[in-house]
């Protein structure tokens, strides 16, 4: 008996010794110079302990269709694709090319700091076509091909505002991604850029990226059922040999891909039999433009999901700590994530549609909200965001950040973010860089030496 308990004891001890081992190698690789910042607080199941109802539904299907149809009549930046006018007249047309590609009223400068002249822009302008634009145009539809930068003009040059933040395309306004619905309203004057909407943002697409279809098959394609949602961060279709369009293709968060049945494709496709892939539907470009579909595998190991994801407070914060540590992109730039893209993502995951910009978003009457006004304190603020529940956004100009709950009574949040600042112990103004999917506290935060995070603060909304 003395031999077992010896063993058992030893057995346990050896137990504890390597979880602190591991426990201390966790420590050991991480760094960071964010303020109250442990490594704990970099795992989705430490914020979810804190949440006992965490897999609660808070909305069913029904209420998510609801909710949307509200945020579209709320919204006058978003459209249903359904919607769009099958025609503009001249003067329609070129009210919208106006409000994607006019010239900015502030200064704009190169990589090297010269600001761009009138000069400079005349090229640009010149492709943005505006002569092009018949008394009448007829809108055509297409599907998104593959994941593509959307501009507010037809060019690949890269310019930046004056504080010169190279990583700050200002140019650049958002992506699109595969098998997305667009109308297109517009060419450029090479035929290159396509002026495209979808239902929440316009702007210019690389034509290559689309394939024109009928409106009726386009609709078609974006409700087909049943359907499969991307939920990683990126998802990629099996690697085809001869078929480049659809050989290893970037899939990513919230994209919705029709699935197949296994009786349309046999048992092989590709040369791959398919019985442990998703068989989806992916559009692709003919030599003349338009739409083929074909169908492609994902193999089952990939972060996928068959319908929507249940909407719960469990799924919105593991979907936002998939996204952790990815580089952040402004207008999804360098292949990234910027701040209202991030949410955007993780919301389509639960078939929940939001305007695309912080701004739409945080003034936007959509959801419940909870405003504060230029006079509010800091004290109102923190006792709000402190209500508040995990997954509700919080939003300063500009920015939005995902709230994650308190831990030793300071609030956190998960957000894409550029920038970091704060006032260290030592009551110094301390500035260094983010520029990824980061897990912050709230209150340390600034944004200058004289402006926090909190005094900046105007809202809290929650879609419940």
């Amino acid at each position: 008996m003395r031999g077992f308990l010896a063993l058992r004891y030893a057995f346990a001890g050896g137990l504890l010794l390597l979880i602190s081992g591991l426990s201390s190698a966790a420590t050991e690789h991480f760094t960071s110079d964010i303020p109250l910042l442990k490594v704990e607080h970099l795992s989705p199941e430490y914020w979810l302990a804190k949440q006992p109802n965490a897999a609660e539904l808070l909305l069913t299907p029904s209420q998510i269709a609801q909710r949307n149809a509200q945020t579209f009549a709320q919204q006058a930046e978003m459209t249903p694709i359904a919607d769009i006018p099958l025609q503009f007249s001249q003067a329609e047309l070129l009210k919208v090319i106006e409000q994607v590609s006019a010239i900015p009223q502030s200064p704009r400068f190169f990589a090297d700091g010269k600001p761009l002249q009138e000069s400079d822009w005349a090229p640009i302008q010149q492709q943005v076509n505006r002569a092009g634009v018949a008394e009448n145009t007829s809108t055509q539809f297409a599907l998104v091909t593959k994941r593509s930068a959307l501009l507010a003009m037809p060019t690949t040059l890269r310019v930046f505002n004056d504080s010169m933040s190279l990583d700050l395309n200002r140019l650049q306004e958002t992506a699109l991604f595969v098998g997305e619905p667009v109308a297109v309203l517009h060419q450029s004057a090479n035929g290159h850029w396509s002026l495209v909407q979808n239902y929440h943002y316009s702007g210019w697409v690389a034509t290559e990226a689309l394939a024109l279809a009928p409106r009726q098959q386009v609709l078609a394609y974006a409700e087909q059922a049943p359907f499969l949602v991307v939920t990683g961060a990126r998802a990629f279709s099996n690697y085809v040999p001869n078929q480049p369009q659809i050989s290893e293709l970037q899939l990513d968060m919230g994209t919705r891909l029709p699935l197949l049945s296994a009786a349309a494709v046999g048992h092989n496709l590709y040369g791959q039999n398919p019985h442990a892939s998703y068989i989806v539907q992916l559009p692709t470009r003919n030599a003349k433009g338009q739409l083929q579909l074909v169908p492609a595998l994902l193999a089952r190991n990939q972060d996928v999901h068959i319908g929507y994801l249940p909407y719960s407070t469990k799924h919105i914060v593991r979907q936002a700590f998939k996204y952790l540590g990815q580089r952040y992109g402004w207008g999804y730039d360098y292949n990234g994530v910027d701040c209202t893209g991030f949410l955007v993502d993780i919301f389509r995951t639960f078939g929940l549609l939001m305007p695309r910009n912080s701004g739409q978003q945080g003034y936007g009457e959509f959801g419940q909200n909870v405003r504060f006004t230029e006079q509010s304190s800091h004290n109102t603020k923190l006792q709000a965001i402190k209500q508040a529940q995990i997954g509700d956004f919080i939003y300063r100009p500009g920015h939005v950040m995902l709230y994650l709950g308190e831990s030793a009574g300071e609030p956190f949040v998960i957000h894409a973010v550029f920038d970091l600042a704060y006032v260290n112990a030592a009551g110094e103004f301390y500035r260094g860089t983010l520029n990824s999917v980061s897990v912050t506290p709230l209150a340390p935060l600034y944004l200058s030496a004289e402006q926090s995070y909190l005094d900046r603060i105007y809202a809290i909304k929650s879609l419940r």
